[in-house]
């Protein structure tokens, strides 16, 4: 019985410290750089497994060295990888990330395999997503892909739409929860991102669809909005180290608060402090952090 399944991406991330992030046409010196397991749909599976949950990956990978590493790392952390699929040819996913010394990062993703997951490789794992608890899917994947998955989910799906892009409405309405942040719901609402808690409410408000919308606001926490509910979900303060997979952190947290039942207020508590605590460490899979280092965190 699996209790989350994930419908997304892997990719090999390859990250480089630098001072300050460069200007158009800059060229900076990096240092201390080092390649780690990633993708937001394998940082979102781990993260959902390293809090203890049972969870099911679905993507691919290419037929090159980078495709088993990626899958051994998914397995090693306790995630299902009986429905990653190998496409002959092609390589796998990879990110390119610097981070600044302020904590700012800047990453550019070529898809690879994730870009030939296609709706009859989601169909092939539909036993996995009719009995998990919560489906949780992003944008790295095509959206053919991720509209499939959205049909057949039985569970609660929760959308990330990350990267920022357009999201159809037939999508948004087969959504539970969607959870992007200020840049993607502006995006999403073809507007500049909000200013703060207050703004994001407003504009989550204004978005049809999706049944309920929790808005990531980085330091400044997170924005839970439904039907009857607006509440503003404040983040611990932490001294930030590298962010970049924070927001997958956030989300296997939330997918793991719900699958306890939590309502989404609840939720979104839980997600915030997991969030930040990947937050406080380097690399992407690596810094997800296990109950205890988010406990470590509220006592620090």
């Amino acid at each position: 019985m699996f209790e989350i399944a994930v419908v997304g991406s892997l990719n090999l991330d390859t990250t480089v410290k630098v001072r300050r992030l460069p200007a158009p046409g800059e060229t900076v010196l990096g240092r201390d750089h080092f390649t780690d397991s990633g993708g937001k749909g394998a940082n979102q599976a781990v993260a959902a497994a390293r809090l203890g949950r049972t969870v099911a990956m679905i993507g691919a990978v290419g037929d090159d060295g980078a495709g088993p590493m990626l899958a051994a790392a998914l397995a090693a952390a306790g995630v299902d990888t009986s429905a990653i699929r190998t496409i002959t040819g092609t390589a796998s996913g990879m990110a390119v990330i610097t981070v600044a010394d302020s904590g700012e990062n800047s990453i550019v993703v070529d898809p690879g395999a994730n870009g030939w997951l296609e709706p009859v490789h989601v169909r092939a794992a539909v036993a996995v997503l009719a009995e998990a608890s919560v489906t949780l899917a992003q944008l790295e994947v095509p959206l053919a892909a991720v509209a499939e998955a959205a049909r057949l989910t039985r569970g609660r799906f929760v959308l990330n739409p990350a990267p920022a892009a357009p999201v159809p409405p037939e999508l948004l309405a087969l959504t539970d929860v969607l959870v992007p942040n200020a840049t993607e719901l502006g995006v999403l609402l073809s507007e500049e991102p909000p200013a703060g808690p207050d703004d994001a409410a407003r504009m989550a408000r204004r978005l049809r669809g999706p049944a309920a919308v929790v808005v990531t606001l980085g330091a400044q926490g997170a924005v839970v909005v439904t039907a009857g509910t607006v509440a503003h979900v404040a983040a611990p303060a932490i001294t930030p180290v590298d962010p970049t997979a924070a927001g997958d952190a956030f989300c296997g947290g939330l997918a793991d608060a719900l699958v306890a039942g939590a309502d989404l207020v609840a939720a979104a508590h839980w997600a915030v402090r997991c969030g930040a605590a990947a937050a406080t460490r380097w690399g992407a899979q690596s810094s997800l952090p296990t109950r205890s280092d988010v406990a470590a965190l509220d006592e620090a």
